[in-house]
């Protein structure tokens, strides 16, 4: 159980300088203090990331923007108002704030407020402390799976943390795959990477760019060709074979001799229980797991867009 206690100390640890890895509503997020470019340093070696690969700030209202992004238009602080906190991100034109270490070098920051009461009690604490944001990409090792409990990220980060580093227990994450990220840099915004707050949501607030009108070059979390992959090989939309790991909606029977690894009953379970299929396909050693993408908008494009990476490969 997390206390008071633990996250007191966990926003401590922060200001010191140190890793905490805590629960958001998405996956679980690897923080570090987001001035404090050895702090941050070091989530990019934990994780193997690429240096040059941004990262999210996250804090603990919309009322920080201000410290950490300029030139805000109207419809990101109408997005704002309506979805955080919430599993959206925001890119928008950088202050000082923000550095090359946080941005990649780019000219915009990516920032969210996290809908998950023990990220905002340790983001609330952590800014008591005078900390402004904490850079938190997922807790796992660059393009491999994303963690959606505290037990995920433990196997998969415990040998890369130091004395001083924490993690945050928090159960099962609500959402399961990333947060939302739409590109705020320009005259309308553009989805960037989808998740639970869909195209049909933000377009009900406000009018989105289409894609093949606005090519974005920011670079920002999760859009490699290759990510979310698991060691099995991930096949799509295929009949599975006897030895096979299959998953699928309820919906659909699993054949003679395929071993089912998760049956959701709906899109948003889908989302929840993705990630943790994917890691207990490697928990069982297969070698291959069948997938059946759920069609359709909503969410469902943001399961098939984590799919379609996982598919190929590492």
């Amino acid at each position: 159980m997390c206390t008071a206690d633990a996250i007191e100390k966990s926003a401590s640890q922060l200001i010191a300088g140190h890793l905490v890895a805590f629960p958001t509503e998405t996956v679980y997020g690897l923080g570090a203090d987001a001035s404090n470019p050895e702090a941050v340093r070091r989530i990019y070696e934990v994780k193997g990331r690429p240096v040059d690969h941004p990262l999210i700030v996250h804090i603990s209202s919309m009322h920080l923007l201000d410290m950490w992004a300029t030139d805000i238009p109207e419809y990101a602080i109408k997005l704002a108002r309506g979805f955080w906190p919430g599993p959206m991100t925001l890119v928008l034109k950088r202050t000082s704030e923000a550095k090359d270490f946080i941005t990649g070098g780019q000219d915009s920051v990516a920032l969210r407020v996290p809908n998950n009461p023990i990220a905002l009690s340790l983001l609330r604490s952590f800014e008591s402390k005078g900390g402004k944001g904490v850079a938190a990409p997922s807790a796992n090792r660059f393009g491999q799976v994303s963690p959606t409990s505290a037990d995920d990220v433990i196997s998969e980060l415990s040998s890369f943390l130091m004395d001083g580093d924490l993690i945050l227990g928090g159960g099962k994450c609500d959402v399961g795959i990333e947060s939302t990220i739409v590109d705020c840099s320009n005259a309308a915004p553009l989805i960037l990477r989808p998740g639970a707050i869909t195209k049909e949501m933000l377009e009900a607030s406000v009018s989105l760019s289409e894609p093949e009108s606005t090519l974005s070059d920011i670079r920002v979390s999760g859009i490699l060709e290759k990510h979310y992959a698991p060691r099995a090989k991930v096949t799509l939309d295929q009949i599975p074979q006897f030895g096979q790991g299959f998953i699928a909606l309820a919906s659909f029977p699993t054949p003679h001799g395929v071993i089912r690894i998760a049956s959701p009953r709906d899109m948003v379970e889908f989302a929840q229980i993705l990630y943790q299929s994917l890691r207990k396909a490697d928990l069982l050693e297969l070698q291959e797991v069948v997938v059946l993408q759920p069609v359709g908008e909503g969410i469902a494009v943001g399961v098939r867009d984590r799919l379609l990476k996982a598919s190929k490969g590492r």
